[in-house]
């Protein structure tokens, strides 16, 4: 199993009379090979699990609210039933980044209807597919 821990890189919002400007300055894009944007059509939609073994994932709420749930998978043929998965509320309202290192698991969840969330990769598309893993959604965590 890897060491490296899921971390929030925090942010911040600066408003005066022409309005606000939404931050995660301390974030680096040094790496990153691609984005794409996740908005479910209910708050009852849950993509979970999908694991990588060396990809590196950043999670950025941009409207809304997205809950997240991350475990480190112990086997990747046949996980254990009971690892300890660890949930994160990313607000658009509160910007900050979730950085999920190699090793995870991941699922979300918008709790807010027109949710958007963003997600930055270290892999390219073809990269990141020979390195995904998925599992049962109900496994580890009880969704809302």
């Amino acid at each position: 199993m890897m060491s490296k821990k899921p971390y929030i890189i925090p942010g911040g919002i600066h408003t005066d009379e022409r309005g606000s400007v939404s931050h995660v300055n301390d974030f680096n894009f040094a790496g990153v090979k691609r984005f794409y944007q996740v908005q479910n059509k209910s708050t009852q939609t849950v993509r979970a699990w999908q694991g990588h073994k060396i990809e590196e994932k950043y999670f950025f709420v941009g409207k809304g609210t997205f809950l997240i749930a991350v475990v480190e998978v112990d086997d990747w043929d046949i996980p254990s039933e009971n690892l300890q998965a660890d949930s994160f509320v990313l607000k658009a309202l509160e910007p900050q980044i979730l950085y999920v290192p190699p090793g995870y698991a991941n699922g979300v969840q918008a709790l807010e209807k027109d949710s958007i969330l963003t997600i930055f990769s270290n892999l390219s598309l073809s990269e990141s597919a020979a390195d995904t893993y998925r599992f049962d959604p109900s496994l580890w965590f009880k969704w809302k």
